[in-house]
Order: structure tokens, then C-alpha cells, then sequence
């Protein structure tokens, strides 16, 4: 019988997931506000606002529950909607039915930790956000990790893909970060982010143990200086201009893939020299000769 895999906030990740475990012969339903796009990918779409009066109560019966919803926008009502206040009203749901999920994953961010310094951090250090982005997807997985349900917080770094290319196109301007002092960065490659809840999935449903917490970032952390002046010098392009701060929003720390890795996880993309290859090879980004 086949295994059914829910996927709210079906998106990009959801959708390089949905279509891994199709192929794996599962059954997978995508919700999302409009889910037209996911017509002939194999997923089945599910158009729903899981903000509306109701919605959670229309959301299928499914062995695993993937939460991967995404603010609409960087404001603070929106954080709350997408993720404490969503997660726990789906939780609140699925713990009703008959037949509840076998696990639940809920999909976070590094924006969790408050380390600014190039420190390292894992699943084990203290996380105390500053902002309301790191405060409210903290609320949301402190609620997945205290439910009854069995969970799995994933805590993603800095995801880049096709579509995701702000520092290629920046480096492409000749524009580069500070040498000194060092901003480091964390990356995770959106086949990899797919790769890692593949992962788990299996994982659960072979029986095998699963952390409650996983740090998903590539065996790399790097300078971002460092990457940039790769990107650039691949897009044959000389820096003419430095930026404090080429990210949104500034951090610097060193994420610790070590449980992940140790739970069997092999990369795709093991660092950013890999993964930029494979984007600015999809993406039209090299020039002519490099091709």
C-alpha cells in the first residue's frame, strides 16, 4: 500500500520532494494557496489557505506530515500566521484523527541562532533570537518538539538553487563582501534541502531512529568573501566594489553538520563550489568560454 506524504507550503522544496518520492513510487498531496503548478508533476494538488476558518479540517490523512510553509512576507503578523500560530493549529488537527501521522517534520531556519562571531553551532547550542523572524519560528518549533505527536525539526542555512542567485548576480555587478572580518556563511543547496527530508522519510518509515533536531547545512562553511571572490573569478569578473553586508540580514557563524551526516545524509553538493557549478551551469550564468 502505497504511503501518503503531505506537503504544506508545497513550493520549491516541496515540489523537488514531492516529485523524489513520486518516483519512489509514494503517493503525495501539495497544498499551497494555488495549486495549478502542481499539475503533471505526480503530485496531487491541493488549493488551501491553511489560514482560513476551517482549512486544517480539509487537509488529508497522510503517514508523514511535511510543514514547509513559507512567510508571505518579512512582517511580524506573517511570521506568526506561517508558523506558530499555522503549525500548531495543523498539529492541534492531526492529533484529533483517527489515524494520525507517523511523524511530522517542520521545516526551520539557522535564523534561530543568535551567534555573530564565527562561532560554531550545532543542534545542542543555545539559540536566542534577537528579531521576530528567529523568535516566532523558535515558538513554532518548541510547539512541534513538546507535541504529542512524534516530530522533527530541520533547521535549514542558507538555501540557494535555481531562482535563488542574489550573490551570483552581485558578484556579477563586481560587487564582493569585506575580507575583514571574515562574515561567515552557511549554505544548503535546494536539492540537498529536498535530499535531507527524502532522508528522514525513509528513515522513519524503515524503522530507524530519528533526532528530533537536525542542523541541514553543507560541509563548507566559508568566508563570504571567499565565495564571492569564487563566483566572481568563474564569471571572469574583477571586484570593484565592497559590501558590508551582501546578505539580508547580517550574521556570522559556522553550522555543524555532524548529526546529520552521522545519520547517513550523503551530499549532492558538499559545498558551495559544487552547488554554484551546477546553478551557474543551469542558469546561463557562465560566459561563453567557460561553457
Amino acid at each position: 500500500m502505497k504511503k501518503t506524504t503531505l506537503i504544506i507550503g508545497c513550493g520549491d522544496i516541496g515540489t523537488t520532494l514531492g516529485k523524489r518520492l513520486t518516483e519512489a513510487g509514494h503517493r503525495v498531496v501539495g497544498v499551497r494557496r494555488t495549486a495549478a503548478t502542481l499539475e503533471g508533476s505526480g503530485i496531487e494538488p491541493l488549493s488551501l489557505d491553511i489560514h482560513s476558518e476551517g482549512a486544517v479540517a480539509q487537509l488529508p490523512d497522510a503517514d508523514i506530515l511535511i510543514y514547509v510553509l513559507s512567510a508571505d512576507r518579512f512582517e511580524e503578523d506573517a511570521y506568526r500566521a506561517a508558523y506558530p500560530a499555522g503549525l500548531k493549529a495543523v498539529l492541534a488537527e492531526f492529533a484529533g484523527r483517527e489515524a494520525p501521522p507517523r511523524h511530522v517534520f517542520f521545516v526551520s531556519s539557522t535564523s534561530v541562532y543568535a551567534q555573530r562571531e564565527g562561532e560554531e553551532v550545532d543542534e545542542d547550542s543555545p539559540i536566542e533570537p534577537s528579531g521576530f523572524s528567529g523568535q516566532l519560528m523558535q515558538e513554532a518549533e518548541e510547539a512541534l518538539l513538546a507535541h504529542e505527536l512524534p516530530g522533527t525539526v530541520v533547521r535549514f542555512s542558507g538555501i540557494y538553487g535555481p531562482g535563488r542567485d542574489r550573490l551570483i548576480r552581485q558578484a556579477g555587478e563586481g560587487r564582493i563582501a569585506a575580507a575583514n572580518p571574515p562574515m561567515y556563511s552557511n549554505r544548503i543547496h535546494r536539492d540537498d534541502c529536498a535530499g535531507v527530508l527524502d532522508h528522514l522519510i525513509q528513515r522513519v518509515l524503515d524503522d530507524a531512529p530519528v533526532e528530533p533536531l537536525y542542523l541541514a547545512s553543507d560541509c563548507e562553511p566559508a568566508p563570504l568573501h571567499e565565495v564571492m571572490t569564487w563566483l566572481a573569478t568563474k564569471l571572469k569578473v574583477e571586484s570593484t566594489e565592497v559590501i558590508q553586508s551582501p546578505l539580508r540580514r547580517r550574521a556570522s557563524k559556522r553550522c555543524n553538520n555532524a548529526r546529520l551526516l552521522a545519520s547517513g545524509y550523503v551530499f549532492r553538493y558538499p559545498s558551495y563550489r559544487e552547488g554554484y557549478a551546477q546553478v551557474l551551469e543551469a542558469g546561463g550564468f557562465l560566459p561563453e568560454a567557460s561553457r
